[in-house]
């Protein structure tokens, strides 16, 4: 299971706004190599229908697709939002992580 944050529910529906093609689009979230760690976190929103293999999510009216193959690294991790003083983004708080690089957009298990 992933969660999200009441704070990155509000983001992903502030991003929507900006792009009527993505209103009811699900977003895509995505384990990907590379990154300084060895893997990077990928998320877009998806216009192509969800397969029979990918895992879904919902929380206020934002539905996440996961692929079989990220949901493995993804189990238990909660997607937030950070506008602090670090920086801007979205943070994956993933327990699965046994090192991540500086900015938290790679990570290693």
């Amino acid at each position: 299971m992933i969660t999200l944050t009441d704070k990155a529910v509000l983001e992903i529906k502030r991003l929507r706004t900006n792009d009527p093609k993505s209103l009811q689009a699900p977003l895509r979230v995505q384990v990907v190599g590379g990154g300084c760690s060895g893997m990077s976190y990928k998320l877009e929103f998806d216009h192509e229908p969800a397969i029979e293999t990918d895992k879904s999510f919902e929380k206020d009216g934002v539905s996440l697709i996961i692929d079989k193959k990220s949901f493995l690294f993804l189990t238990g991790t909660e997607l937030d939002f950070s506008d602090g003083l670090n920086g801007k983004g979205f943070v994956f708080n993933n327990p699965n992580a046994k090192r991540t690089c500086g900015c938290g957009s790679s990570f290693s298990t």
